[in-house]
């Protein structure tokens, strides 16, 4: 087993470095991309850049443009890219086994006592884990599954502004309009209940937290609440494509006590908030919280390699043989990969390391909030941060995160955007982003926010 590199090691040494972006080969290839892909594929059209190679939190362009990665691969990336100590486990498994179904093998029984070891609240000990298919939407679908055959409900609650993925399942569960519009119907009996989201809404923290917490009791409790049959309730601990909306404390526990007081599962959705994005192992721990289930992805794959699981507690273990399936469930490197990424973490210090960084950047965007009224609200923990934008007349300021993002880009910073309206930026960066990358990112996108709001 090789050494775990300390993260100053990880990177390009000369990020950010950029002349002409997108630069002509970029050009080249995303005009080949437009000849040849779908009409889906989305991320180019607001960042044109052609990537050829990556190093802990940067990224090479195929001009020799050199980026800090301020967004990981939304999250997924938590290790940075191709970090030597995971790269390593997975090399040595992609030449002895790659695809196992779900056959017991070394690799899969580690990574589900390394998510036991990990696993928040009361779950360590008591829990099981089931791998389906390889992407965060499959491991919702599996909630839902799960939730169902446990309780014999088919009634889903959820939250406004959530977003849980993009199957049929995940869809219905997700809030956001946009992303279903055109392929409803899709599951009936779902009820979106308010999420504590107070900015923009004149009430306090405090009050926009009772209020959700009244709606979805009412969900449950009103006999006229419209719900007959619940299955559960699915919930993200931060809201992440809603604009990294971050509940009050106490919001999740109070939930969990109302799941309880209504015999119904808590399914906390940690697939973006999992794996040290938020300074803690999972969201769930900030209030020593246990998840009935909980969905995860993202960065359980290490270096960016495919892999979903749901943990659960263990009395909901009631599936026969069969009870789900993928195909992909059995993906070897992934899961090796997931290992090495859990060691690497706590080897590193990285959830520390993630608070105090985390906490830099949001001071950072705070001292600019005070200088310009259009930078109106920065939230997050960890290295899950987002800041929302809003015009002269306090309305949401979409044009200026795009222009942010524009300029951020060709300085050399890559960021992406969330919210309701698109007008939050979203800054989540691998853990092993270093302190004097942060600064100088930083930098950039402080004077981009100047430029973009004349402030």
């Amino acid at each position: 087993m090789g050494e775990a590199p300390p993260i100053h090691e990880l990177h390009f040494d000369e990020a950010p470095s950029v002349d002409t972006v997108p630069g002509p080969n970029s050009r080249q290839l995303l005009e080949r991309q437009r000849e040849l892909d779908s009409s889906a594929v989305a991320y180019p059209d607001r960042v044109p850049i052609a990537f050829d190679e990556g190093r802990g939190a940067t990224l090479r362009d195929v001009d020799g443009n050199t980026y800090l990665d301020f967004f990981a691969g939304i999250g997924v990336l938590n290790v940075g890219h191709a970090n030597p100590y995971v790269v390593e486990a997975v090399n040595d498994q992609t030449e002895r086994l790659v695809h196992s179904i779900d056959f017991p093998t070394e690799p899969r029984l580690d990574l589900i006592e390394k998510l036991d070891a990990i696993a928040p609240g009361g779950l360590p000990g008591n829990n099981k884990v089931v791998f389906g298919g390889p992407t965060g939407s499959d491991a919702i679908e599996a909630t839902i599954k799960l939730a169902k055959y446990n309780t014999d409900g088919d009634g889903l609650i959820a939250f406004r502004g959530s977003y849980h993925g993009a199957t049929s399942g995940a869809l219905s569960l997700t809030g956001a309009k946009k992303f279903k519009r055109e392929y409803t119907p899709l599951l009936s009996d779902v009820q979106y209940a308010q999420y504590p989201y107070s900015f923009k809404h004149d009430v306090t923290e405090e009050e926009a937290m009772e209020r959700s917490l009244a709606d979805v009791r009412s969900i449950l409790e009103d006999p006229y609440g419209g719900l007959a049959n619940p299955a559960g309730i699915w919930v993200e601990p931060i809201q992440g494509e809603g604009g990294v909306v971050t509940p009050p404390e106490g919001f999740l526990p109070r939930l969990k006590e109302i799941a309880e007081d209504n015999d119904v599962p808590l399914i906390v959705d940690e697939i973006q908030t999992g794996f040290g994005r938020t300074g803690q192992w999972f969201a769930s721990d900030w209030e020593d919280v246990t998840p009935d289930v909980m969905p995860m992805a993202k960065a359980i794959g290490g270096i960016g390699l495919p892999l979903s699981a749901t943990m659960y507690r263990e009395e909901f273990d009631t599936w026969e043989a069969g009870g789900h399936v993928g195909t992909y469930r059995g993906n070897l490197p992934a899961m090796r990969a997931g290992v090495r990424a859990i060691e690497y973490i706590d080897r590193q210090d990285l959830l520390e390391h993630a608070r105090e960084v985390g906490e830099y950047i949001r001071t950072r965007l705070r001292e600019v909030a005070e200088a310009t009224p259009h930078l109106a609200d920065v939230r997050g923990k960890g290295l899950f941060v987002g800041a929302e934008f809003v015009d002269a007349d306090g309305d949401p300021w979409k044009e200026a995160v795009l222009d942010v993002q524009t300029q951020c880009y060709e300085n050399g910073v890559l960021v992406w955007t969330a919210g309701r309206h698109g007008n939050v930026l979203r800054i989540i960066p691998p853990l092993v982003l270093t302190q004097e990358q942060a600064e100088t990112g930083m930098d950039v996108v402080t004077d981009a926010i100047a430029a973009a709001t004349g402030s």
